[in-house]
């Protein structure tokens, strides 16, 4: 059995200080995939580098605080891609792509567009490279698992105020059409949505920090796993971690009966 992992940590070193690393070592995964480490290679600590023996690699941006991705395993990877090979994206730290075997697992930050229009032109530029870059990783020939932070809520199931937000990043018709052509023209797998495919209040991965929307429940599926189809076809379980926070996200824990 595969258990993967993914997570925004909102910052590495918050996380770590909300016990996050004694909660992972419970969790006995294979991979965990984390997103918005706010921090360097110099600023990771013992446990943050190598966890209860897993193997740690990391893609932190050049800007000091922001972005930045990383990668847990138990399994020492065949290989490690750091980047899309983009200046403009590698440099903030968002794709790091582990290989084993024929498995691929990739830690994905999307950008966010919510603080500022020049943010979501950057969202959108990145979009337009990620699409092909996903058609080339769905006829590789490999199975693969992209987990992340898309910062985008695909149906109205997604997100607990559809209505009013439908001019907001995260919810925009071009947005949710882009993650549509992932599913139904590239042929990738939303696996959470296989396995729960009517669950709304219990799929939410985001809360934002105003207005009491954690102990609300006014929530965003903003995290996934998604997956290609033959691999997609062997999860057995998928669930979001909320008994305790480590960040304004939630982890999202997924089973599959596969081999690594």
């Amino acid at each position: 059995m595969l258990r993967v992992i993914t997570i925004n940590l909102n910052g590495i070193r918050s996380a770590e200080r909300k016990g996050f690393f004694e909660w992972m070592s419970k969790m006995q995964a294979d991979v965990v995939c984390l997103q918005e480490l706010k921090a360097q290679l110099p600023d990771l600590n013992e446990t943050m580098r190598a966890p209860d023996d897993l193997h740690g690699f990391f893609h932190p941006a050049e800007k000091k605080g922001y972005s930045g991705v990383g990668l847990y395993s138990r399994k020492v990877p065949d290989r490690v891609i750091e980047g899309l090979g983009n200046a403009e994206f590698d440099a903030e730290g968002r794709y790091l792509q582990a290989d084993f075997g024929n498995l691929s697992v990739v830690s994905l930050y999307l950008p966010s567009g919510s603080s500022s229009a020049e943010r979501q032109a950057a969202k959108y530029r990145f979009m337009d490279i990620f699409l092909p870059h996903m058609q080339a990783l769905i006829t590789s020939g490999r199975e693969v698992i992209v987990c992340g932070d898309w910062n985008i809520a695909h149906r109205e199931a997604d997100l607990k105020n559809w209505k009013s937000n439908q001019k907001n990043s995260g919810f925009l018709p071009e947005e949710r059409a882009w993650l549509g052509r992932l599913f139904d023209e590239l042929g990738w797998v939303d696996v959470y949505r296989t396995l729960h495919p009517d669950a709304t209040d219990a799929c939410y991965t985001w809360w934002s920090n105003r207005g009491q929307a954690w102990a609300k429940n006014v929530g965003w599926r903003l995290d996934y796993q998604i997956a290609s189809p033959a691999l997609a076809a062997k999860a057995v379980s998928a669930s979001v971690y909320k008994a305790e926070r480590f960040s304004d996200h939630a982890p999202l824990i997924m089973e599959y009966d596969w081999a690594l």
